[in-house]
């Protein structure tokens, strides 16, 4: 948003000196399309400022100054919200497959998971219990692991989760998952009993506005083309 699009903005509702309520739920939408940073919103409380000098020598000063209240209110909102969650999980050592199976028992409406293979057990018990409470498991995986020895796809298609798989002939090697819109996990680790026990894997657990909304655009655009799988 360039001077020239606030201005019009904040000129149109300093017209009346007054901020409505349709006027602010305008204001607050164009803010959120923006996703304006902490310099952004500075800048723009600074422009609300001078907008207001300007009008208070003919306007009364009380009905401006009210209006710029309302203005910066509105502005303040539009923050980002700050990051609440940033774990790290390393294996072996740290007890993954219990964190994860705790973002399963935890969510309450969705999860969607990219995960290039799945045979371990104590996941598979999560996801299921997840799907049976009604949250809406949708999962990723790899074509040729679905039919590796010990995997659990087969038992979670039988039981009426969501599964697609790639079919191609290279991998779909992801391995990340969004709980409910808010918390993502991602890193190196597959979902298998050597990634915890033997392996030296990682993932973290974040609930980054920004990072969750790019890993489920990325995994809506592969359940669209893997929808044959």
């Amino acid at each position: 948003m360039d001077q020239a699009e606030l201005d019009a903005i904040l000129k149109q509702t300093l017209d009346d000196a007054r901020l409505s309520r349709s006027e602010r739920r305008a204001l607050g939408e164009v803010l959120a399309d923006a996703s304006p940073t902490q310099a952004d919103l500075a800048w723009m409380r600074s422009r609300v400022f001078e907008l207001a000098r300007a009008e208070l020598e003919g306007r009364q000063n009380h009905l401006v100054l009210d209006w710029v209240e309302d203005v910066v209110k509105v502005l303040a909102g539009a923050a980002t919200p700050p990051t609440t969650v940033a774990e790290a999980c390393f294996t072996p050592g740290d007890d993954a497959a219990a964190r994860i199976a705790g973002l399963f028992a935890s969510a309450t409406r969705s999860v969607e998971a990219c995960v290039f293979t799945i045979t371990d057990d104590r996941l598979s018990r999560a996801i299921l219990d997840a799907h049976r409470r009604g949250v809406i498991v949708r999962i990723i995986t790899d074509d040729d692991k679905a039919f590796d020895q010990g995997s659990d796809v087969e038992r979670l298609v039988r039981a009426g989760v969501q599964v697609r798989t790639d079919r191609a002939a290279s991998h779909m090697h992801h391995k990340f998952a969004v709980f409910d819109g808010r918390l993502l996990l991602t890193g190196s680790y597959n979902w298998t009993r050597s990634a915890c026990e033997d392996n030296h894997e990682n993932f973290v657990v974040l609930d980054t506005p920004t990072l969750v909304a790019s890993f489920s655009r990325a995994f809506e655009a592969l359940w669209k083309e893997f929808r044959g799988g």
